[in-house]
């Protein structure tokens, strides 16, 4: 299958000169999200790949070339889908080896500089080569319209003119910082004002020097992040030819790299198959006796698939690899759904055994499931204990239940009452609670119908006993139908290709 989608129309797309400014816009700043790929990636375990597409020896410089189109993809990915992206200046670990080593070098090179002034007379050599590199920084931040201050920076700082000053005994080195100083207060942004005006406290020139190169450093950051929000909007527009050429050049350079794509298609056929068989066979359907029932289209497999992602087995089983840039986003998807099915039990099992009617007091309502989500708010992490959070859930909620039945002049919460509340509550630790997955159950179903729906309006019904939690989840259906969305755009031509060619050809 690989094969045919390599002699696609999908491999005879030609660079047009937008993808070649959009390649170049993300070339060279791989290095932001080298951590981040990382994180994304299932374990280090041994993993077993289907063995639909036939492996083949590369070379050390297809290996290289291959896993910078990656990172470019990446990262262009990244900016588009993200719309927080922020490159980082790189903080070293204050124990680890290269930080030693960096700050050794360094202060070798500021030592040496210090001696060179200390000299009599000065030598000006290393100084005259930092100004030199300060010019060229600031030459760097300029915008075409910056010609006045493009000319007094070349002037200034003449490298030329400098040397023959310092040959003559006439350099004012104080003078030259203090208008590299001036110059980076006009462009720097607003939050390195600050910062820039600490440098004209600093009377000793190597200090000085230190410190300018230490803002600058800063400002080259914040630049690099505003040309990143500058071309996020070219960016929208190019991204999915973009990162669709990128996969088809790695799909050529590693033949399986659609191998987990479609053995996780090909479970959600099958599960999807065997859901319609079961529910033929419910209805009495002579057509689910014999094993008959009608095929999903492309579209409900697909669906199906993006659902089964939302109950992956990120420590055992790998990820798709279509869909493994967004990894991390689909597992904090995954986590706050399974906050909300655990929330949505709780408030169905207060609701219906406190007192009938409560959940219609819509700031009763509100303010108990504010308490319980507070209470379910670090879920996610590892050191979370569920059956203890729920325990303390039960005291509290008893405790407002009580609080407002007595508000109101109702009958008094009793206590075999309360009893029973804490332990239903209590119950709902165990994944197989029955509340719990028909909460899971409607929650998934929700969330199918919203894909199915696409764009259009009004949203569709939430599902009875989701009322309380009806905002957060369609908070989470947004997210989930923009990432779905996207990845389709760029990678539906290969879904389509391997349901029609593998799963739903003759």
């Amino acid at each position: 299958m690989s094969e045919n989608l390599d002699k696609s129309n999908l491999s005879k797309a030609g660079k047009s000169k937008s993808d070649e400014g959009l390649e170049d816009a993300v070339e060279g700043s791989d290095g932001a999200l080298q951590k981040k790929i990382k994180s994304d990636t299932p374990s280090p375990q041994r993993v077993h790949r289907p063995h639909s597409s036939p492996s083949r020896l590369v070379t050390a410089e297809e290996l290289l070339e291959t896993a910078k189109g990656v990172t470019n993809m990446a990262l262009a990915h990244e900016i588009v889908v993200n719309g927080d992206f922020r490159i980082k200046p790189v903080e070293l670990p204050e124990d680890s080896l290269e930080k030693r080593i960096k700050d050794i070098v360094h202060k070798a090179f500021w030592d040496c500089l210090g001696a060179q002034l200390g000299e009599d007379p000065p030598a000006y050599d290393h100084a005259i080569k930092l100004v030199g590199e300060i010019r060229e920084t600031l030459l760097s931040f300029l915008l075409p319209g910056h010609t006045r201050l493009r000319n007094q920076i070349t002037e200034v700082l003449d490298l030329d003119l400098i040397k023959q000053e310092a040959e003559h005994g006439a350099l004012d080195i104080s003078r030259l910082a203090e208008f590299i100083i001036g110059v980076m207060g006009t462009l720097c942004a607003p939050a390195r004002d600050e910062d820039v005006q600490k440098l004209k406290d600093i009377t000793e020139i190597v200090p000085l020097f230190r410190a300018i190169f230490a803002v600058l450093d800063m400002m080259k950051v914040d630049m690099a992040n505003f040309a990143v929000s500058s071309i996020r909007p070219h960016l929208m527009q190019q991204s999915v030819e973009y990162e669709r050429r990128k996969f088809q050049e790695l799909l050529e350079k590693q033949p399986n790299s659609l191998d987990f794509v479609t053995q996780w298609l090909q479970e959600a056929s099958d599960d999807l198959r065997n859901q319609r068989c079961k529910r033929a066979l419910l209805a009495g359907e002579e057509a689910a006796g014999s094993g008959a029932a009608p095929a999903p289209s492309p579209t409900a497999i697909q669906n199906h698939a993006y659902l089964r992602l939302l109950k992956w087995d990120h420590l055992r089983r790998p990820f798709p690899e279509t869909v493994l840039m967004d990894q991390s986003r689909f597992r904090e998807l995954q986590l706050q759904l399974e906050q909300l099915s655990v929330l949505g039990a709780v408030l169905l099992v207060a609701f219906s055994t406190a007192a009938p009617g409560l959940s219609s007091q819509a700031d009763f309502a509100e303010k108990l499931k504010t308490t319980v989500k507070a209470l379910l708010a670090e879920m996610h992490l590892p050191s979370f204990h569920l059956p203890a959070a729920l325990t303390a859930i039960g005291e509290r909620v008893c405790l407002e239940v009580g609080g407002f039945l007595s508000r109101c002049g109702s009958s008094p919460f009793s206590s075999d009452k309360e009893a029973a509340l804490k332990g239903q509550i209590q119950a709902v630790a165990s994944p197989d609670h029955p509340i719990r997955r028909i909460m899971e159950s409607r929650i998934l179903t929700f969330l199918e119908t919203f894909l199915a729906a696409g764009q259009q309006k009004p949203l569709p019904t939430v599902p009875g006993g989701l009322g309380p939690v009806q905002r957060e989840l369609e908070e989470v259906a947004v997210k989930f139908a923009r990432l779905v969305t996207y990845n389709k755009m760029v990678f539906c031509p290969y879904y389509d290709a391997i349901l029609a060619e593998r799963l739903l050809g003759p």
